[in-house]
């Protein structure tokens, strides 16, 4: 199974600037978009079904324009849902579900708290209860992949300014101890598995030519729960997809799931 993670920061302004044809030239079996920022009904999804993709999910915000995440996939799904059922993130189209066999699939979008203190708060409760939510989740089903924009970059490898950029939403103290958390408790950060000296981000600032200087962090992520972590082929940011401000993450994963569309 080859899974593709991808914040679009805009799904309509990605296709416009080539998506479908990049997406031409990889192989990937499942799609999970962040940042959509619009509803199916009004995005021409025919160059994606062009592909072979069919829509499986699609969770977008109440709010028009702002967050919302979906799924495309080669691979019938066994099940979908939406939501964690807690009402207040929910409402911003942040998770969606997939089983496909003996692996669950979810595709997340954290909030994010560089708009001021009260969105920080935001994204720490999330955190938090994001963590319990899947906890309960893993006893169902104990082989998860958590593929998203996670809003935070690791470590220090993980940043190009660890020291300048300590106080700042994204690579705080706090922030930082809750994916340690994370990763110490049954999941692997796919791509440092394979990779584990590698300099890669996912995400740049378009001002002053962050990106063409590769001043990034690595804030989109795939977990992998430790229990099927053997079955990780290759895990790696693709750097020259340039349809939004971040890029995707590439995750091949060994699954005996196989039940196309065609």
């Amino acid at each position: 199974m080859k899974i593709l993670t991808y914040n679009l920061n805009g799904i309509r302004a990605a296709l416009r600037n080539g998506l479908v044809e990049w997406l031409s030239t990889i192989s990937a079996d499942v799609l999970c978009f962040q940042e959509v920022k619009a509803t199916p009904d009004v995005v021409d999804l025919s160059g994606l079904e062009s592909l072979g993709y069919e829509l499986i999910g699609w969770h977008a915000a109440e709010k028009k324009g702002y967050s919302g995440v979906a799924m495309f996939s080669k691979i019938q799904p066994d099940m979908v849902s939406a939501g964690c059922a807690i009402p207040s993130y929910d409402a911003e189209g942040r998770i969606l579900r997939a089983d496909f066999g003996d692996i669950t699939v979810l595709n997340c979008y954290f909030p994010s708290g560089t708009s001021g203190e009260i969105r920080q708060g935001v994204k720490i409760q999330f955190l938090s209860d994001f963590f319990d939510w899947v906890i309960e989740l893993r006893k169902e089903r104990p082989n998860l992949i958590i593929c998203g924009d996670y809003n935070i970059a690791h470590n220090e490898i993980d940043i190009h300014d660890p020291v300048r950029n300590k106080k700042m939403s994204g690579f705080l103290p706090e922030e930082r101890e809750w994916m340690t958390k994370w990763f110490s408790n049954g999941y692997t950060d796919a791509f440092r598995f394979k990779n584990p000296e590698l300099r890669e981000y996912s995400w740049w600032t378009y001002r002053a030519g962050a990106r063409g200087n590769n001043k990034g962090w690595r804030i989109d992520y795939i977990s992998v729960a430790d229990s099927i972590k053997d079955r990780i082929i290759s895990s790696r940011q693709i750097n020259d997809a340039v349809h939004s401000d971040h890029c995707p993450v590439w995750l091949e994963i060994e699954s005996p799931y196989s039940r196309s569309y065609s």
